[in-house]
């Protein structure tokens, strides 16, 4: 029998300064595994084949396709060590600690190379300000287990509550996967039309853009959000939206980043925290595919299907 979980571990408190330097070193670890994805996993459309997945211990890619084997890299946030298997049985573990990203990198390759695995990528993290290479930066060295397993928490109930409401969807749909670059848990719902092609987009955005989407998910925090929250947006967004009746009324448009936010908090402190987030996910989506004209006869699962 699985052990059950008070309140206030299945919904933890995550403050953004109380971790931030654990969030950054995390942040730039699971670029180095996710890097090792992009270099050697097939393209799929919308780059989904970069991301990285929601496991019962952590975060982990699928399976990377190595010659004729195949190996797996999982975050293990219980026992807090990066573990590398691969087809043939074998296995190499990497205590997570605090250490730079330099002795992380360094560490991390060395594992892989033992195991036959070669992966060339450009080792620079992206979308982060101030990048240094990985093998340079000693600069991020934190690591509090505590807070990280308090973040995994958060994404498990996050990645729970976003695959049921991917089941109320039978368009073309993205996997609840979580992207390292933004370091955000998401979801994307997509009307089956082209976007306006942006000729000034660079080309990895193109492609991530190339339809018309809804987009739903999590983050912990960062840049002009500075708080974990929940968001949704449309692109191309439709005149009217920002001004939508979206449900709770905690839920607000933020014009800088063009997305409703959610705040964790008023989430974590509710009585009816998957209701909460259910009824934002289903609103902001009720005001984007009206307002974006969708075929929603076609594209939504009717209600009493719905998972």
């Amino acid at each position: 029998m699985m052990a059950s979980l008070s309140a206030s571990e299945i919904w933890p408190s995550l403050s953004l300064d109380d971790w931030i330097d654990t969030y950054t070193t995390l942040h730039l670890w699971t670029q180095i595994v996710g890097k090792t994805r992009l270099a050697l996993s097939p393209r799929e459309n919308h780059w989904w084949q970069v991301a990285l997945h929601v496991t019962a211990r952590g975060l982990a890619t699928p399976a990377i396709p190595h010659g004729t084997t195949t190996f797996d890299v999982e975050f293990d946030f219980i026992d807090h060590r990066l573990a590398i298997r691969t087809s043939q049985g074998e296995r190499r573990t990497i205590p997570l600690g605090a250490r730079s990203v330099a002795d992380f990198y360094r560490e991390y390759v060395a594992a892989l190379g033992e195991l036959g695995v070669t992966a060339r990528f450009r080792a620079i993290p992206d979308e982060v300000e101030h990048p240094i290479p990985f093998g340079d930066d000693r600069q991020h060295a934190t690591y509090d287990a505590d807070h990280v397993t308090r973040f995994w928490r958060v994404l498990v109930q996050a990645d729970r509550l976003l695959k049921r409401f991917r089941g109320r969807f039978i368009g073309k749909s993205s996997p609840v996967h979580f992207f390292w670059g933004a370091f955000d848990l998401a979801l994307t719902r997509f009307s089956g039309r082209r976007a306006p092609d942006d000729p000034k987009a660079a080309a990895m955005m193109r492609e991530a853009m190339s339809h018309e989407e809804f987009s739903v998910g999590f983050w912990p925090g960062s840049g002009a959000v500075r708080e974990a929250a929940f968001y949704a947006y449309v692109r191309p967004e439709p005149a009217g939206f920002s001004s939508a009746p979206v449900r709770p009324s905690a839920a607000v448009y933020r014009h800088e980043i063009a997305n409703f936010i959610l705040p964790y908090e008023h989430v974590r402190t509710a009585l009816a925290a998957d209701e909460i987030v259910l009824d934002f996910l289903q609103t902001t989506y009720d005001a984007a595919a009206d307002l974006g004209a969708w075929d929603r006869q076609g594209l939504d699962r009717p209600r009493d299907e719905w998972p």
